[in-house]
């Protein structure tokens, strides 16, 4: 892992891996062993999701032949961890609030755990049913509390966008290696294996500091400066930012307790709309569709189903990387556009190769698009548009409604989620180039989103992002 420094105001991505970083006093500048250690422990929960998400496909055939369930049956097992999804993602706000980032991270855990012991030990479909809802609505409540609210809270603001973004890094890695260790061991040791990262988040969360402004909201302010001290290293000097965090807080503490109405409020509208906005764009782009059905649309295009794949995890991880370097170095809004950008030309030239195949041209070049299509698709949405949208999610709303919000940003993703991969075939039937004409539309409405309502966050503190775009909330 590299070192950084400060250049032009900007730091590399870089992190200082030590407890008691004394080059600077500025505790904005670096991170500590603490802060990287919390961020592990966190995106553990990110390893937990993509491992959920990838199980279905690789022990799809192993659980049909030893339980004898129909297609029909397995459908309902791949599709009712979205429903524990949301479910978990509505509890999310109000659970993190009330109990802490790191109490409703392990509480969550528990329930991951439950559920794949739950599949690992079924016998019929019921079990297997209930142990993937409890999985799913575990992974419910990890998809808000872990990363957007947790790591968001812990992270100097030079460095938040680039911790932030490991979480869709890990995602990856989860899906990734689930689906290729699956080709090799039975579903229920798939499952099994499963439990493992549960287990380290769990032991992890003893050794790291609940987040300071949870604290700070909960006046709990001597508990406060000592894990914001914890967080920037012994020597550092946290006197700004504590007392940044502090006012902030007092202002907020100062306005009426929140209510779910009181998200549609018109000082609240700004980050409403960038938040759910980013969410609806995020999924109605196809990238659920894309990912379930990758071997099918493979296979149409002329491809070994597991070649794709093996292609798609190839270009997934490496990009997604790259997204995390240059998070604080490029901005969210650029690296947005960019991803959106190439979502868009993917997506185009899929829809493209189902129209040339269609109407009997260069049907030697359509196969060839339709893979070029989809690993563009999957390099672009992996630079950008998968972990940015939940990075800003995570900067955008104020303290007070914080949880509020955040419950309905991730209900909206999961939801949107449900709707693209219930949909996909049937939209496909209807017509496979129009189907992928339409995402690639949506990509481009994303651009002009981006655009005009997206604001910068790179390098700006929580409070000054929140300020900015929420004014009424910082006037007494």
């Amino acid at each position: 892992m590299e070192r950084g420094g400060i250049e032009d105001g900007e730091t590399s991505i870089p992190l200082l891996l030590s407890e008691n970083p004394s080059e600077s006093s500025d505790s904005s500048s670096h991170a500590t062993a603490v802060v990287v250690l919390s961020t592990l422990v966190a995106v553990f929960g990110s390893y937990v999701f993509g491992s959920a998400v990838g199980y279905s496909s690789p022990a799809q055939s192993g659980i049909m032949d030893d339980l004898g369930l129909s297609v029909a049956e397995y459908s309902v097992f791949g599709s009712i961890s979205t429903v524990g999804a949301m479910l978990g993602a509505v509890m999310s706000g109000k659970l993190a609030d009330l109990f802490g980032r790191r109490g409703t991270m392990g509480f969550a855990e528990v329930f991951c755990i439950i559920g794949w012991l739950g599949i690992v030990l079924a016998k019929g479909a019921w079990l297997l049913d209930l142990g993937r809802f409890l999985v799913g609505y575990g992974i419910g409540l990890l998809s808000y509390v872990q990363v957007p609210v947790y790591i968001a809270e812990i992270t100097p603001k030079n460095l938040r966008g680039g911790f932030t973004a490991v979480n869709q890094l890990m995602i990856c890695i989860g899906v990734s290696i689930t689906y290729l260790i699956g080709t090799f061991i039975s579903w229920r040791m798939l499952a099994l294996i499963g439990t493992i990262p549960c287990v380290l988040q769990l032991l992890g969360l003893f050794f790291i500091p609940e987040s300071p402004r949870w604290l700070a909201k909960n006046d709990r302010w001597l508990d406060c400066e000592a894990a914001l001290q914890r967080l920037r290293g012994q020597s550092a000097n946290i006197t700004e930012e504590s007392t940044e965090i502090r006012d902030y807080t007092e202002t907020l503490q100062k306005l009426a307790a929140a209510k779910v109405l009181d998200l549609f409020q018109r000082k609240y509208a700004h980050s409403l709309i960038v938040g759910v906005g980013l969410m609806v764009l995020q999924q109605f782009g196809g990238v659920n569709g894309i990912a379930y059905y990758a071997s099918d649309i493979f296979e149409s295009a002329g491809f070994s189903g597991k070649v794709g794949t093996w292609a798609m995890v190839v270009v997934q991880v490496p990009m997604t990387l790259l997204g995390v370097l240059l998070m604080d170095k490029s901005g969210r809004r650029v690296l947005l556009m960019i991803s959106a950008a190439g979502t868009c030309l993917g997506c185009f030239l899929v829809g493209l190769s189902y129209l040339l195949q269609d109407l009997q041209v260069w049907k030697d070049f359509s196969p060839i698009m339709a893979l070029g299509g989809v690993l563009v698709f999957t390099g672009s949405f992996s630079l950008g548009m998968g972990g940015i949208p939940w990075v800003i999610m995570s900067e955008i709303f104020p303290i007070n409604v914080k949880g509020l919000a955040g419950s309905l940003v991730t209900v909206v993703n999961w939801l949107g989620t449900w709707i693209i991969s219930y949909t996909f075939n049937f939209l496909m039937d209807w017509s496979s180039d129009g189907t992928f004409f339409i995402f690639a539309s949506v990509s481009g409405l994303t651009i002009l989103f981006v655009d005009k309502l997206v604001p910068e966050t790179k390098g700006r503190t929580l409070e000054e992002i929140q300020a900015s775009m929420n004014p009424f909330t910082a006037k007494k």
